[in-house]
């Protein structure tokens, strides 16, 4: 029992230097208001003239954080990263991607306009048994594909005229 004592101390006593030198000490109270209503509290100027009993004490000893260089302490050597060669081939690559969309885009647009060709021919010999509105309505499909396909279209040649 002796050693695990010393052995304790001796361990406590040569840590003591490696502790930090500032220590934040937390001390929470509990104080009773003239209405006998109870207020916890850290801060001591709210403990003057109430009743109050020390409830929890707590020490922080978790070193302080050196904060990170910022970005801009940084010099601007090496910037920017790429090439002008570079820059210019991704945004060819990107050109021809949009081109790509562009025309698959126009491709989806004649085919959404075929179907709703079709959609109203067959509707038309059997609009003699549904009502108007119901035609209209089945019909309605096909004009809101139609028009996704020309909103994508017109974003697509705005995005390539930039």
């Amino acid at each position: 029992m002796r050693r695990l004592s010393a052995l304790i101390f001796i361990v406590f006593t040569t840590a003591w230097p490696l502790a930090p030198a500032h220590a934040q000490v937390t001390e929470i109270y509990k104080c009773l208001d003239g209405g006998g209503r109870p207020l916890y509290t850290s801060d001591k100027k709210d403990t003057v003239g109430k009743k109050c009993q020390l409830v929890s004490r707590e020490i922080n000893v978790v070193p302080a954080v050196k904060p990170a260089p910022r970005a801009a302490n940084r010099s601007s050597e090496g910037f920017p990263k790429e090439s002008a060669e570079t820059r210019a081939s991704a945004k060819e690559r990107q050109r021809d991607i949009l081109e790509k969309e562009l025309a698959d885009e126009q491709q989806k647009l004649a085919q959404a306009r075929q179907e709703l060709t079709e959609a109203e021919g067959l509707r038309t010999s059997e609009s003699r048994t549904e009502s108007y509105s119901k035609v209209q309505e089945q019909l309605q499909r096909y004009k809101d594909n139609i028009d996704l396909h020309q909103k994508n279209i017109e974003a697509l040649r705005r995005e390539l005229a930039r």
